[in-house]
């Protein structure tokens, strides 16, 4: 898990990267919660998340965003934020350039900027969203959302409700091609508190079967 340094839009980003061990596997990049409440890539969900993608076999990324840790530059409303994962998906891409797809993983705040990703990247083949603030922030940029994901909430999450989460994944699959799953983890707050493991499990489960349908996905033409 050595510790890289990117060169971002506003100076040194921070990161920790595993690169796999087979050749062309597909990549996955991890975004950490709001910079102003403490969020960092060593945030538990996020390195829990970032281990399980490890041993699924992705070459994986996760970083401080700007002002975070040792990552240059101050905090800019999430503008800055999305160039700062843009820049550190370069940088994945770069080490990987044969990677048969990418993957974006985010929590809370970092959901709300890896979903803006995807409308910037085609390239990015699925996603998951852990928590996404969807009555803090606006999603309605994803018209239409571009790829096929996970969203995950817990029932007892009280920074984020619930019917806020469950309106924005009905607007998602109401796209035509798109599949966007989502999963309710019972008794978890918006930290999961004593519930990370289940959602590592949770989140297992879907790239599994993500990965073991792509096949068939690939010859029907959808993501």
């Amino acid at each position: 898990m050595p510790e890289v340094i990117i060169n971002g839009p506003e100076g040194r980003l921070e990161g920790r990267y595993s690169h796999a061990r087979t050749p062309n596997a597909p990549v996955a990049l991890l975004l950490h919660p709001h910079p102003q409440h403490g969020g960092t890539m060593n945030n538990k969900i996020v390195y829990n998340l970032y281990q399980a993608f490890v041993r699924r076999g992705f070459s994986s990324l996760r970083f401080n965003f700007r002002g975070v840790g040792r990552s240059q530059g101050t905090y800019d409303r999430g503008e800055g934020e999305l160039s700062d994962a843009a820049a550190a998906l370069d940088w994945l891409q770069t080490y990987n350039p044969n990677a048969p797809s990418c993957w974006v993983i985010g929590f809370s705040f970092g959901a709300w900027i890896g979903m803006q990703l995807l409308m910037r990247r085609p390239e990015i083949a699925g996603f998951v969203s852990v928590s996404p603030p969807a009555n803090m922030f606006d999603f309605s940029f994803l018209a239409p959302c571009p790829s096929s994901g996970l969203i995950v909430h817990g029932d007892l999450d009280t920074l984020v409700p619930e019917e806020a989460v469950l309106k924005l994944a009905n607007k998602l699959n109401s796209q035509r091609d798109i599949t966007v799953t989502l999963k309710s983890i019972k008794g978890a707050d918006h930290f999961y508190k004593d519930k990370v493991d289940q959602l590592v499990e949770l989140v297992d489960r879907y790239v599994d079967e993500q990965i073991a349908s792509a096949p068939a996905r690939a010859a029907a033409g959808t993501r």
